[in-house]
């Protein structure tokens, strides 16, 4: 399974990379995260966190390693526990043309031999991940977006 969502936000990649690392902080910037928790500080830029959405009114939850690049703008993630485990995404932000563009990738590789693809293409992808990703890309927009305007 492989899917990508991208936004376009009117803000400096800088705000825009510093809402979408400080994830402890989406709940309160994003009405579907039910919480984020740091569960484990690592190396500089890495922790362990669980982290806890709504698709509609369906609870999701898993576990993931958080990487941070600030330099490139770029956060990866690791997931390492829940439905998810094994899938790895990656957030790029980067400037366009009076813009800037913020794209996450999702990249899962299904455990289970027979039906996987067909549940992780049609099912979590379609219905799951990229509904809960373009809600996140929307919400880091508009907060990116406010705080521009506020400057």
């Amino acid at each position: 399974m492989f899917c990508i969502d991208v936004i376009a936000i009117a803000s400096d990649p800088d705000t825009v990379y510093r809402l979408a690392a400080n994830i402890e902080r989406w709940p309160e910037l994003l009405p579907h995260y039910r919480w984020v928790t740091v569960l484990e500080e690592r190396r500089p830029y890495e922790r362990l966190v669980e982290m806890a959405a709504r698709r509609g009114a369906i609870p999701v939850k898993w576990l993931a390693i958080q990487s941070c690049y600030p330099e490139e703008r770029r956060i990866c993630y690791h997931h390492v526990g829940g439905i998810t485990t094994g899938m790895d995404v990656e957030w790029t932000i980067c400037p366009a043309a009076g813009f800037t563009r913020a794209r996450i990738t999702h990249h899962l590789q299904p455990r289970w031999p027979i039906l996987g693809p067909f549940i992780a293409n049609t099912i979590m992808a379609e219905q799951f991940i990229s509904p809960i990703a373009q809600r996140t890309l929307t919400g880091i927009k508009r907060a990116a977006e406010k705080l521009q305007g506020a400057s």
